[in-house]
């Protein structure tokens, strides 16, 4: 098993910024792809952003390409999710997730295995 805890979120105003960081633990991390999901009120869970295991391939939504970053930390475990010029549409619970190396191809939530409690984001106007 992989446990995974998320950490990060807050209230922000838009515009600003804020850093979400995803530490793993139990199975070893190593080989597994990671995302990051969210998932606003009334609304199916989508994909944000994801990363494959050595970090070299990316894949981002199209609502956050551009102000949205994904990184790993291998030797620390954790995956972070740095977010800039937030907007009021970026507000939901944001979810890290660990999934084989196919799931990067198909960032869906089925294609994922472990998932964080999630963290809330809120963006105010």
């Amino acid at each position: 098993q992989v446990q995974l805890v998320e950490s990060g979120g807050g209230l922000v105003q838009a515009g600003g910024s804020l850093r979400l960081s995803c530490v793993t633990s139990g199975r070893t991390f190593s080989g597994y792809a990671m995302g990051w999901f969210r998932q606003a009120p009334g609304k199916e869970r989508e994909i944000v952003a994801a990363i494959s295991w050595r970090g070299g391939i990316t894949y981002y939504a199209d609502s956050v390409k551009g102000r949205f970053t994904i990184s790993r930390d291998n030797a620390k475990n954790t995956v972070y999710l740095q977010m800039n010029s937030l907007k009021p549409e970026d507000t939901a619970v944001y979810y890290c997730a660990a999934g084989g190396s196919g799931s990067l191809y198909d960032p869906l939530p089925r294609n994922f295995d472990y998932w964080g409690q999630g963290t809330q984001v809120t963006v105010s106007s």
